[in-house]
């Protein structure tokens, strides 16, 4: 089985492994950007569930030196250091995908607290489904790449389809889930699906 991006094909590898990462790096271009504050989460992350000396390994990882919540940075160091955190958390998360969950709602949190997110969160007024119709747009104020849009399901549910998003997707699926509790959302529930390297898909539900 293969998968496919717009440039050329690539044999299908498993979550989190070196082949994986790999990928996703030869696919980016300097132009991939994504704004510090999800390095910054991330090391904050990796602070909270493991320690210090985890925190600089993780930094190391990216590359970069110094990190600025409003800075823009290859998507690459963004990369690097997830991959790195999710590696080192795995074993107390109970695998490297339950720890990219983690490291995704700790996301969420410093989205949030962003410009991008405290406009997201005045544009849905403590309302989910409005929260989720802007999620594309708010994407688009911390990050260079991708494409997103939604799909309503019914009333209180819908799929977010992202294409050329390098996170995998059970990184997206702690964010969407951080997002959601934000504004409280009752049974709140994403399932995520990763149908090629850089293109995945979001079932997102919840109560009325």
């Amino acid at each position: 089985m293969h998968v496919v991006d717009n440039r050329v094909w690539w044999p299908e590898a498993p979550s989190g492994s070196d082949e994986d990462l790999a990928q996703r790096l030869a696919m980016a271009s300097p132009s991939d950007t994504a704004r510090g504050m999800f390095l910054r989460a991330t090391l904050d992350a990796v602070r909270t569930l493991g320690d210090e000396e985890a925190v600089l390994s993780c930094q190391r990882a990216s590359g970069e030196e110094k990190l600025v919540d409003f800075f823009i940075y290859p998507v690459s160091a963004n990369l690097r250091m997830v991959f790195a955190a999710a590696r080192m958390l795995e074993a107390r998360c109970g695998g490297f995908d339950e720890a990219l969950r983690q490291l995704g709602y700790k996301a969420a949190e410093s989205f949030l607290a962003s410009a991008a997110g405290m406009a997201l969160q005045i544009l849905a007024r403590g309302d989910v489904k409005r929260l989720v119709g802007h999620l594309p747009s708010a994407y688009r104020a911390s990050v260079s790449f991708g494409v997103r849009s939604v799909v309503w399901t019914g009333p209180t549910s819908g799929r977010l389809t992202m294409r050329r998003e390098f996170m995998p997707h059970a990184f997206h699926e702690g964010l969407l889930l951080g997002v959601l509790g934000k504004v409280h959302a009752r049974g709140a529930r994403v399932r995520g699906h990763q149908l090629s390297t850089l293109e995945s898909d979001y079932d997102l539900s919840w109560e009325a």
